[in-house]
């Protein structure tokens, strides 16, 4: 089986399904479906409509680091 881009155990999510569709702040499933235990038989995995986590804070640095 060949590897995907984040992992072969994707949980099935509409978030970044390839049937959803996002209209303003509503979204829905083009195939009328939803999630039934965690699970939908029409979940195709998209990465373009996955929302990448935000980056971690800079350290503060003091100016006594950077004296010779």
């Amino acid at each position: 089986m060949k590897k995907q881009l984040f992992g072969n155990n994707i949980a099935p999510s509409c978030a970044y399904c390839a049937h959803s569709k996002h209209e303003g702040s509503s979204q829905f499933c083009e195939v009328n479906r939803t999630l039934k235990n965690g699970r939908c038989k029409k979940f195709t995995y998209n990465p373009i409509m996955r929302a990448p986590y935000g980056s971690a804070p800079l350290p503060a640095y003091d100016e006594e680091e950077f004296v010779l």
